[in-house]
């Protein structure tokens, strides 16, 4: 994809061309309205495998394998694997919601992004959530580190990632609650 400012440049260049060898006379008939086709997104699925992410939360450093599976606006099923690949935690999001199961205690919580972001600074939407999980962030595709605060205490989150695979099939499925007892998410914040 050209940058905008080579845009500008070739539409320069054509006036400029066009105005040299044109006459002075009256155009009578409206230009043509231009036509622009929507941007193809690059990916429709997005799987990255054993990305490494360490969170300090609340002065306490935990280090777990990742693995992020997302379908371009539509959903992200987040597995956190601390030890031999043992899903211990699992985070769920949509654009209007996020659930994440907590698999050691049986429980699950349920959430809005307001509701998750009444005590978060800053925000988190997303459009954060899916540029993270697919190493889209302006970081780069190596490295992500985002910092936040939870009702005043610190939490950093550094996300190292490996390789990502697009427009793979992934096997996207929610997670069944009937086997979890459901818990209020300020519990969890």
């Amino acid at each position: 994809m050209k940058q905008p400012g080579t845009y500008i440049l070739l539409l320069a260049a054509v006036l400029l061309l066009a105005g040299c060898g044109a006459k002075k006379k009256a155009v009578s008939t409206p230009p043509a309205a231009v036509v622009t086709e929507p941007e193809t997104p690059s990916w429709h699925t997005c799987l990255i495998r054993n990305a490494r992410s360490t969170i300090n939360l609340y002065g306490t450093t935990v280090t777990a394998d990742v693995t992020m599976q997302t379908v371009r606006d539509s959903m992200i099923v987040i597995s956190v694997m601390p030890l031999l690949g043992i899903e211990i935690a699992r985070f769920e999001a949509t654009p209007v919601e996020v659930t994440g199961f907590n698999k050691i205690d049986g429980t699950y919580a349920t959430a809005t992004y307001a509701e998750v972001n009444r005590n978060l600074v800053p925000n988190i939407n997303w459009d954060v959530l899916q540029q993270l999980c697919t190493a889209e962030l302006p970081t780069g595709d190596k490295r992500a580190a985002l910092h936040y605060s939870l009702g005043g205490k610190k939490i950093d989150l550094l996300m190292d990632y490996p390789p990502r695979q697009t427009d793979v099939p992934l096997r996207v499925e929610h997670q069944r609650t009937d086997r979890y007892k459901k818990v209020n998410i300020t519990k969890w914040l």
